[in-house]
């Protein structure tokens, strides 16, 4: 006769299964994340020649994340890409509901293949990007574009250029204010200096917005008087690539880059913004900080031209480019403000959880098993002898 499993340890098995799946693609993220908090303004580090007209202005809560790298049709397979959308949209949503930023800025290549698919993906990619990474009514989201978006400057085409501007309201360049707070979001590729369709066009508008911040400030000429009655601060620059710097050689973070590309050349135009594009920016909007992408790994820049600017590159929001994935949250006010780092859960980690998961599981049913295999057989031995 077939041994028979009792129905109860059918439904332990069951509700342990669940259990482990619930941990790992659930739990986990609220565990990590919660560590995770919002850093707190340093009053010795106000910035003492930004005058507050009004102390009404609480600090901008800010989120910054960089490269999630949405797959399409032609890159990775469909489990591949099953796995790092529910990642991404799992550390996004619980990230949302636990610190509840306030505005939201995705830093470039949020598509893998943009550059490459048609009308009618493209739009599949707009509608799936907007359901996977939804924020609440009363939560701004600000997004910039990356090569992998419309494709490095040689290959840019006007078409290309204007369905992502269209799709994301983003322009070459354009300035976001926000209680006094000014963010101006670049396209890294309209930074060439060329003289091409869109680095003209981006040059104009970046004199545009300089010219606006001084009168601003208060220094301008021939300013409306509507802008001298804002808040002047200085701004924070959002762009796809970093800065011009030679390499990740003098980054010191967790997610850093492995000890091998961090000795790596940069090479301008490609890994990072030209010399001449990165002097530009900084004479024209001297920036308090900056805020980047690209490489897949986390870095802390300083550059001294000649005030003290910040960089913070952000690593890929993906666990197909990182296993230690991250995010950023910020604390903005016009003369001040502080940056968090917030971890994701590892890969490595949750791939650990499921093999000792396993390992349990395997032996305990084996043990199971073979425990009510012996009683039964010691059941039918002893009736026998009866």
């Amino acid at each position: 006769m077939n041994m028979r499993i009792p129905l109860k340890f059918v439904w332990h098995m069951f509700a342990y299964i669940c259990f482990v799946a619930i941990l790992c693609e659930y739990l986990i993220y609220y565990f990590v994340i919660f560590q995770c908090s919002w850093p707190v303004l340093d009053p010795l580090k106000e910035d003492s020649s930004v005058h507050i007209k009004t102390n009404s202005n609480e600090p901008v809560k800010a989120m910054f994340l960089a490269d999630t790298h949405l797959l399409g049709s032609r890159n990775g397979h469909w489990f591949d890409k099953l796995r790092r959308e529910w990642q991404m949209y799992r550390a996004f949503k619980t990230a949302v509901s636990l610190h509840k930023p306030e505005v939201v800025f995705f830093l470039g290549d949020v598509f893998d293949e943009g550059l490459w698919c048609g009308k009618d993906e493209f739009e599949y990619y707009v509608a799936h990007f907007n359901n996977l990474f939804k924020v609440p009514d009363g939560t701004k989201v600000y997004v910039v574009v990356g090569n992998h978006d419309i494709g490095f400057h040689y290959s840019i085409s006007p078409y290309l250029h204007e369905r992502f501007m269209n799709a994301f309201n983003a322009p070459p360049i354009k300035m976001v204010s926000i209680r006094g707070n000014h963010f101006v979001l670049l396209n890294s590729m309209a930074m060439e200096g060329d003289g091409c369709f869109l680095c003209r066009q981006a040059e104009i508008k970046l004199m545009g917005i300089a010219d606006k911040l001084r009168c601003i400030q208060g220094v301008g000429k021939s300013c409306d008087s509507s802008l001298l009655r804002k808040q002047f601060s200085r701004p924070i620059i959002l762009q796809h690539f970093p800065m011009f710097r030679d390499s990740d050689r003098n980054c010191d973070e967790p997610d850093e880059a492995p000890e091998d590309l961090k000795k790596m050349k940069f090479r301008e135009r490609w890994e990072c913004l030209s010399q001449e594009a990165t002097d530009m920016l900084f004479y024209q909007l001297n920036p308090r900080a900056v805020f980047t992408g690209h490489t897949h790994h986390g870095c802390h820049t300083t550059h001294k031209v000649p005030a003290e600017i910040h960089e913070y590159t952000l690593p890929s929001f993906s666990w197909r480019n990182k296993n230690n994935p991250s995010f950023m949250l910020a604390m903005i006010s016009p003369n001040n403000y502080a940056v968090s780092k917030c971890y994701m859960p590892q890969e490595s980690t949750v791939i650990f959880l499921y093999s000792i998961s396993l390992s349990f599981f395997v032996f305990w049913v084996a043990r199971s098993v073979y425990l009510f295999s012996s009683k039964r057989h010691n059941s039918i031995r002893l009736f026998k002898s009866c």
